[in-house]
């Protein structure tokens, strides 16, 4: 495991450019499994998590080149086994997404627990139930154990939750299922967009996608395909939050401008000077104020994904800030570091805190407990007098790639250490 030493008090600025959405990233390589023609995907994001997952298809019996590349071709002509490698499944919760695709290529799906950030807390109940609408039979195990001895059915299925993966995990299923399928209150991010698209692109028939109803026509003989992945939106606005917290001004390139609105609306009301021009996010230096309250939400709403960032940055702003994730519990309990860092909190419960700024932050040793919260905590070491030092530095390598040198080519003063 590494650390990621850290000179703070330096005004970051520059220009960077993000690759594609690792939650879109994720999906699509799972759907590659549902055909046996070779699949292309360019703009991949070249980060840990992708790179897990490209293997566990290689351990599937997939061909797969270009690993740690932005260009991945993929093909599948068989589907070799039906149980992933459970070292790598262990560190990756998006491999519940290769559920459905296994049911689909070989009728049964044998999966150890996913792992990522809170395995423990974070269910795949709405995952299951969608697949049992499919016929799926659930066997109790230590994991996973699914099959379909008859084959996938088309459902109709109202989920109880507008889970992201769990709508993905039923539109692969369902893609595979002969005949029609509606999910209702289906997640409607970008990345679940991008994932119908995809499908499509596939030879797949869907509709309604972007609302919280979607219909899949399904059983169609998929071809392969060529993407582009759109450019993801939660790491432009983490380096928009990044040098906003250290007094700083950046250029980010390669969100969709439809995308990123999400998250300048909410900088704007902290008063941070940021513009969207095309495919360029700016951010300028500004003098930041207390947003009064900021709340994740269900897309379009704020993103829980940045929430950990904003909480940083309203260390910063003058005033008070309730900054309040409702999607996750105890997300925000790894920010109670800020405290020694001489914030000041006060976590009101696992899902509520009340930040009081601008203070002026102290270095000191961290603990990158989960990806987002992680990544948030470099930004405050980036703002504090002195020198941090966080570990592991792996956690955050899972969705921000070529981390150290992209801070260090903003001003940062950063060194990886072993």
């Amino acid at each position: 495991m590494s650390t990621l030493l850290i000179e703070g008090g330096r005004r970051l600025s520059g220009s960077v450019d993000v690759e594609g959405n690792k939650n879109a990233a994720l999906p699509l390589l799972a759907a590659c499994l549902l055909t046996t023609q070779e699949c292309v995907l360019t703009n991949v994001p070249r980060i840990t998590d992708v790179e897990v997952m490209a293997r566990l298809l290689l351990d599937l019996g997939a061909e797969v080149e270009g690993i740690g590349s932005t260009t991945l071709r993929v093909r599948c002509r068989e589907v070799v086994k039906d149980e992933p490698d459970s070292a790598l499944v262990c560190r990756l919760r998006g491999s519940v997404l290769l559920i459905g695709p296994l049911l689909a290529r070989r009728g049964r799906a044998r999966l150890a627990q996913p792992g990522g950030d809170f395995p423990a807390r974070r269910t795949i109940t709405t995952h299951l139930d969608a697949l049992e609408s499919m016929g799926a039979r659930i066997t109790p195990s230590a994991g996973h154990d699914l099959e379909v001895p008859d084959g996938l059915k088309p459902t109709s299925i109202y989920l109880h939750e507008a889970s992201v993966t769990g709508t993905e995990t039923a539109l692969l299923a369902a893609a595979a299922a002969d005949g029609v399928s509606e999910i209702r209150h289906a997640a409607c991010e970008p990345h679940v967009v991008e994932l119908c698209q995809f499908l499509q692109e596939l030879g797949g028939g869907i509709s309604g996608a972007g609302t919280p109803t979607i219909r899949v026509e399904g059983g169609a003989k998929l071809g392969g395909a060529q993407h582009r992945l759109w450019g993801d939106y939660i790491e432009a606005g983490s380096w928009g939050v990044v040098a906003a917290v250290t007094g700083g001004e950046i250029e980010v390139l390669g969100a969709r401008a439809q995308d990123i609105e999400v998250v300048a609306a909410v900088l704007k009301r902290m008063q941070i000077e940021c513009t969207m021009d095309g495919e360029a996010f700016r951010v300028e230096q500004s003098r930041p104020k207390a947003a009064g309250r900021i709340t994740t939400g269900l897309w379009p709403g704020f993103p829980s994904d940045l929430v950990s960032l904003v909480t940083v940055l309203a260390t910063q702003c003058e005033g008070q800030t309730l900054v309040h994730d409702w999607l996750y519990e105890l997300r925000l309990f790894a920010l109670e570091q800020l405290s020694g860092m001489s914030a000041d909190l006060f976590l009101c419960d696992p899902h509520r805190i009340i930040v009081t700024g601008p203070r002026r932050l102290r270095g000191r040793l961290l603990d990158s407990r989960d990806l987002r919260s992680g990544m948030a905590l470099i930004a405050a070491a980036l703002a504090a007098d002195g020198q941090s030092r966080l570990a592991p530095l792996e956690t955050v390598e899972r969705g921000y790639g070529q981390l150290v040198e992209r801070l260090q080519r903003l001003g940062a003063k950063v060194a990886k250490l072993p």
